[in-house]
């Protein structure tokens, strides 16, 4: 957790992950059609209405982990220096978060397979990954791009080859590296600009 929130920022920050820890227990014991926000918020001992106060509903609360890593990546897509083309910055801003590419967590392929399977949490993705793309045009438009259609193409693009690049790891047998399935899949989207 970041050092530099204070007491009640950290608070916040420690319920939402138990809420969305709770979510994710729920509805792989129980099946997440059967899991309602009340059980939730009772497994993490606070009321209904104070769940409301954290997320919109059990799709947001599942897929919170997700949300925090797209932030991220926007986050260091915009602090990597300004000079860098935007191809660079992108991959260098998914490479700084080396940790949880390195040691992915069980957690991503039961979040990604319990989408899958249930029309509103894909929903809910899908409206998030559209907001993600937005966000990331936007920060890539800031590299000092002339305004029209290139940084629109490049965010596409590069999210596009992070989620094959999920899907071909969560599928692969022998299993990699997650990060050698994604900078193998990035070189191959690369290589479509320069060609």
């Amino acid at each position: 957790m970041d050092n530099s929130m204070g007491l009640r920022e950290r608070k916040k920050a420690a319920t939402r992950q138990a809420l969305h820890e709770a979510t994710l227990r729920l509805s792989l014991a129980h099946g997440f059609d059967h899991v309602t926000v009340e059980a939730i918020a009772d497994a993490v001992g606070i009321s209904r209405r104070t769940f409301f106060n954290y997320f919109g509903g059990k799709e947001d609360a599942l897929l919170y982990r997700d949300e925090q890593q797209t932030q991220a990546l926007v986050r260091n897509v915009r602090n990597r220096p300004p000079e860098e083309p935007a191809w660079t910055a992108l991959r260098a801003a998914v490479h700084d978060m080396r940790d949880s590419l390195d040691n992915p967590d069980r957690e991503l392929a039961v979040r990604t397979r319990l989408a899958q399977k249930h029309p509103s949490l894909l929903a809910r993705q899908l409206a998030n990954h559209s907001a993600l793309e937005n966000d990331l045009t936007l920060a890539v438009a800031e590299r000092a791009h002339p305004p029209g259609v290139r940084p629109h193409v490049l965010a596409a693009a590069f999210l596009t080859s992070l989620r094959l690049a999920a899907q071909m790891w969560l599928t692969e047998e022998p299993v990699r590296p997650p990060v050698e399935v994604m900078d193998e899949i990035l070189d191959e989207m690369a290589s479509s600009f320069h060609a």
